[in-house]
C-alpha cells in the first residue's frame, strides 16, 4: 500500500509497504527528515516480525528524526546505544547535502539501497551502496561511510530485505516517485516477510 508521498527541500520522495501477512503491524520504517542545508533519509527493519520488530524500526527513526543533521556515521552510533533495549534492526541512511551537492551514505544490515544516475551518459549509471555485516543495538562493525556527488534527477532506491534482489532493474525513471515505489513493491514484494521500498529523487532541471 501507498504510505506516504511528499517533496524535501532537495528531493520528490515516496513509499509503500506491506507487512508480512499475518501481522498486523510491519517491523519496517521509513524517514524523509530535512536539516539546515539536507535531508536526512533513512530506511530501518526490526530483527523479527511483529510488535518487537515495529518497536525497534520505530525506535531508530525518533532518534534519526531528531538527530537529522549529524554524521551518519554519529547517528548510526546513537541508535546504536539506544536500540540495545530493544531486539535491534538493519539501517540504512542517506544524508543529502545541498551545500555540496553530494550524499552520505551507510548500511548495516540489509536495507539495500541503489541510486541511479539521472544523466544516461553517466558512468557509471548506478552506485550501490556498502552493506556492513551486523545488527545496530546488537552487533555493531567498525563503520565506513561513503560520499558521492549527486545531481537534478539522480534517484535513490531503498528497499529492505523483503523485496526481492534486482529490484532497482529495469526501472522508468521519469516515473514520480511515490507510483515508482509501488510499481517496485508490486513487482519483488516476495510475500514472506515485511518489506518498504523508499523512492528519492533529487530536484531541479536534470540533463
Amino acid at each position: 500500500m501507498a504510505e506516504r508521498e511528499g517533496d524535501a527541500p532537495l528531493l520528490a520522495w515516496g513509499v509503500a509497504q506491506r507487512a508480512m501477512p499475518g501481522q498486523a503491524v510491519s517491523g519496517d520504517a521509513h524517514l524523509v527528515q530535512p536539516f539546515a542545508d539536507g535531508v536526512l533519509v533513512a530506511v530501518g527493519d526490526g530483527l523479527g516480525h511483529g510488535e518487537e520488530a515495529a518497536v525497534a524500526a520505530q525506535t531508530a527513526v525518533a532518534i534519526l528524526s531528531a538527530r537529522a543533521g549529524h554524521s551518519v556515521l554519529a547517528l548510526v552510533r546513537f541508535c546504536h546505544e539506544t536500540l540495545q533495549r530493544t531486539r535491534g534492526a538493519a539501517l540504512t541512511l542517506a544524508s543529502f547535502s545541498a551545500r555540496d551537492a553530494t550524499v552520505t551514505w551507510l548500511g548495516v544490515g540489509n536495507v539495500d539501497a541503489v541510486l541511479l544516475r539521472g544523466d544516461p551518459r553517466a558512468v557509471p549509471p548506478r552506485e550501490d551502496v556498502l552493506l556492513h555485516g551486523g545488527v545496530v543495538g546488537l552487533q555493531l562493525p567498525p563503520l565506513r561511510a561513503f560520499v558521492l556527488p549527486v545531481a537534478a534527477g539522480d534517484t535513490l532506491v531503498m528497499a529492505t530485505d523483503g523485496v526481492r534482489a534486482g529490484f532497482a532493474e529495469g526501472l522508468p525513471l521519469k516515473e514520480p516517485p511515490q507510483p515508482l515505489a509501488e510499481r517496485i513493491l508490486a513487482r519483488d514484494n516476495k510475500g514472506t516477510d515485511d518489506a518498504l521500498v523508499l523512492v528519492a529523487r533529487v530536484l531541479g532541471d536534470s540533463p
